[in-house]
């Protein structure tokens, strides 16, 4: 991906004590795995931590719109906003694809 916002990237650093709380789930998720819990048990836990990413993605993504995307089309660079444009929709191609292309593990 390109750079954006010329000379650096948002700080994002207040979301650092969200990503340990849902690596500290998934620690818990894997104790469970371990032990042989009940499996809706882990997968309630399971939602919860994807939850919790969701909606780290969701801060992080308004505040690219908010910065990296608005200068970009403050700037009047064709070329610029159709690779934002192009870089949004593979964000969310690749969000479906994830889901369309998950495999089951036994």
């Amino acid at each position: 991906m390109e750079d954006c916002c010329e000379s650096k990237h948002p700080d994002y650093s207040k979301l650092i004590p969200r990503i340990n709380r849902a690596i500290g789930q998934l620690g818990g998720i894997k104790k469970m795995i371990e032990e042989r819990r009940y499996c809706p048990e882990i997968i309630i836990q399971l939602r919860a931590v994807g939850s919790a990413c969701q909606s780290i993605e969701i801060i992080m993504l308004q505040k690219h719109l908010e910065s990296c995307v608005t200068h970009v089309f403050e700037s009047n660079d064709s070329n610029s906003q159709k690779e934002k444009i192009r870089e949004l929709t593979n964000l969310y191609k690749g969000k479906i694809a994830a889901y369309e292309n998950s495999e089951i593990y036994e």
